[in-house]
Order: structure tokens, then C-alpha cells, then sequence
């Protein structure tokens, strides 16, 4: 096939550009992935990132025949709570009726796993130096440089916590004043995310090992057990970008090309995956995967899902800012709401799940 013509040409090597590849196995459509090496030393920063998926994310891996290889962590539980007030909200797998809610793998384990199915599928890579022409292109390779973006007043600081005990099968969303601080279970220890103001994110990330487990020790309270060590820290920018089209003259744009959002609940792989699943299915049977109505079918598809999804994560990274005693008992008191009212709890897990199929 080298050399050939393609239908369907994927820019992106990362999970979701190797999940649509793999789901288009079946499809009558000759397709092509290239994918762009990182440089080494954040491919090796990349390896090490856990990444948290869903159930649905699971059923879609569990179809292009990756799950299998993968040994994730599952969160069964998740308990969500404010810094300094009151409420909390505790989101069960059985209530969602679901396995678990959700599960935590390392990014290189999962981007092997995918390399594996890719080269027993046959699925051809090409190089930017030989590069095919295509009826169709996916941007699957990152930020897209035409979307709009909104800068947070925040950053990340992300890596691994060792805790004594260890940690089972609950994940943790705490809420502060800055931002939002999830521990998410990963084997026997916790990797996580802490949103800050830049500057503090700065002492944080960078400042004594010794300091920060005082620090997030505090934030967090005893719920995650004694703090012991702390491993992979780094500072990473905060921003919603997204792209006015998700479509264009016969090209298409998925995962991060078309939304990066804020890691507040875990949802921009989890959305991403759900893209290239959408995108397959309407391909399997379009005989020009680029013709406009093909495209504009997968836009319009897509429209509900991703935009309640950007819109919520916004809202979260937002809502809980601010230390005032009016806004912590307005919050406070949503989640004592949402926590007694079980149809509520539930609808809120399943979209956060599965998007709008999770609509009555």
C-alpha cells in the first residue's frame, strides 16, 4: 500500500488518533497514521503520566481490542468535598450502575498497548517525508493553532504521591480557594493534578519535597492517610482552547485539535476517545469519508457531547475560586444537595461517563 492514495489520513499518533485508525480497521477505507516522534525527554515525561478513563473509554478500548494488555487501577468511588466548608458529594460505581467509574493507567502503558493492536492490524504509517495525499485528514496531533483559547488563572502541578496506607479505590476532588485538587488511585499510590495560582504553583512544584506533602497534607485533610513521599513533579499551564469548527474542506479535527480543556474531573481524553469513536461509526458506511454532508454529520453529532462537556469542566474549574464565607456556603450547600438526592448523583455520574447518552 505504500505510496497509494489514502481515503483517510490521521495526523496523530497519540490515543486518539490510534483508537479511530483501529476502529476503522473494519471500514472499507484505506488509512494511514502518521505520527511525529517527541523528543526524548518528554517522551520519557510522557510515559510516566497517568491519565484517568472512563467506563465508556474502557467499552471503546475493549472494541479496538486494547483494554486487555492494560492492568489499570479502578476508581470505585470518588469523594468530593471544599476546603474550609462544608458539603460533599460521594459518586459510587453501583449507583451509576457501572463497574467502576472510572480507571487510571500510565500514558506510555496505554500508547503501548495501542502500538501493539496498530502493528497486528496492519495499519500503515507514513512519514511527513513521504506523506500520501488523502480524501480526508484527521487532526489528532494536539492544539490546534487557530483555536480560541482562555487562560486560567491557574496551573497545574502534577505527579505521584506515596501514602501510608496505600491507596485502594477511591479518588479524591477537593476544591480550594485556587483551584481544584485531584488524587486519583494508581496502584498503591495516588498521582495528581493541584490547580493554583501560577505563582504558587511555582513554590509548590518546585520547593522542597518536605514543604509540599505539608502543604497538600493540609489542603487535603487525613482523608488519603499520612503523606510519605512525593515523585514526578512538574508545573504545566492551564487553558480552554477550542476550535470554532470541528470540521473544514476535507479535514477533521479530533481530541485536542478540537478541545482542550481543563483537567478538572478528567474529561478531555475521555471526550477525545468518544470523537474518534463517533467519527468511525460514520465512516464505516460513507463511501468519501471527506465529503462535506459526511463531515457536517460528524459536527453536528458531536455538537451536544462536546459542548455540555467544555461547558462543565469551565464551570469547574470556576466555580469553587474564592475564599469568601457566602461563596463557600452557596457551594457547600449544591453539594449536600446533590449528595442526597440519588437520581441527581446518578444522571451527574452517567454523563460524566458515557455524555449524552447518559440523558433519560
Amino acid at each position: 500500500m505504500a505510496g497509494e492514495n489514502l481515503d483517510v489520513l490521521i495526523v496523530g499518533g497519540g490515543p486518539v488518533g490510534s483508537t479511530l485508525a483501529l476502529a476503522l480497521r473494519a471500514s472499507p477505507h484505506r488509512i494511514g497514521l502518521l505520527e511525529r516522534a517527541a523528543p526524548p525527554a518528554r517522551a520519557r515525561a510522557l510515559a510516566r503520566r497517568p491519565i484517568a478513563l472512563s467506563y465508556a473509554s474502557r467499552l471503546i478500548l475493549e472494541r479496538v481490542g486494547a483494554w486487555q494488555a492494560l492492568t489499570p487501577t479502578p476508581i470505585e468511588t470518588i469523594h468530593v468535598s471544599q476546603a474550609g466548608g462544608f458539603g460533599r458529594i460521594r459518586l459510587d460505581a453501583a449507583d451509576a450502575g457501572v463497574p467502576a467509574l472510572g480507571y487510571v493507567v500510565e500514558y506510555g502503558e496505554l500508547s503501548a498497548a495501542l502500538a501493539a493492536r496498530l502493528a497486528a492490524g496492519g495499519i500503515e504509517t507514513v512519514s511527513t517525508e513521504h506523506r500520501p495525499p488523502a480524501r480526508c485528514l484527521v487532526h489528532a496531533e494536539g492544539v490546534a493553532e487557530d483555536a480560541s483559547e482562555k487562560r486560567y488563572d491557574q496551573d497545574a502541578i502534577v505527579g505521584v504521591i506515596q501514602t501510608q496506607p496505600g491507596a485502594s479505590t477511591t479518588a479524591f476532588e477537593r476544591f480550594t480557594g485556587e483551584g481544584p485538587l485531584a488524587l486519583l488511585p494508581l496502584a498503591d499510590r495516588y498521582a495528581f493534578v493541584w490547580g493554583a495560582r501560577p505563582e504558587r504553583a511555582r513554590a509548590l512544584g518546585e520547593g522542597p519535597d518536605d514543604a509540599f506533602l505539608r502543604e497538600m497534607a493540609r489542603t487535603v485533610g487525613g482523608r488519603v492517610g499520612r503523606l510519605v513521599a512525593v515523585d514526578s513533579r512538574a508545573v504545566q499551564p492551564l487553558a480552554l482552547r477550542v476550535r470554532a469548527s470541528r470540521v473544514g474542506a476535507r479535514e477533521v479535527f479530533v481530541g485536542n485539535a478540537a478541545q482542550t480543556l481543563h483537567p478538572v474531573a478528567g474529561q478531555g481524553l475521555n471526550l477525545g476517545l468518544r470523537d474518534a469513536w463517533e467519527l468511525a461509526a460514520i465512516w464505516r458506511d460513507a463511501e468519501d469519508p471527506g465529503a462535506a454532508p459526511v463531515l457536517q454529520r460528524f459536527a453536528t453529532s458531536r455538537r451536544l457531547d462536546a459542548g455540555a462537556t467544555i461547558r462543565a469542566t469551565d464551570l469547574l474549574a470556576g466555580a469553587f475560586l474564592g475564599d469568601s464565607g457566602l461563596a463557600s456556603a452557596a457551594r457547600g450547600l449544591a453539594m449536600t444537595a446533590l449528595d442526597v438526592l440519588p437520581p441527581a448523583r446518578r444522571f451527574f455520574a452517567r454523563r460524566m461517563i458515557f455524555g449524552p447518552s447518559a440523558i433519560p
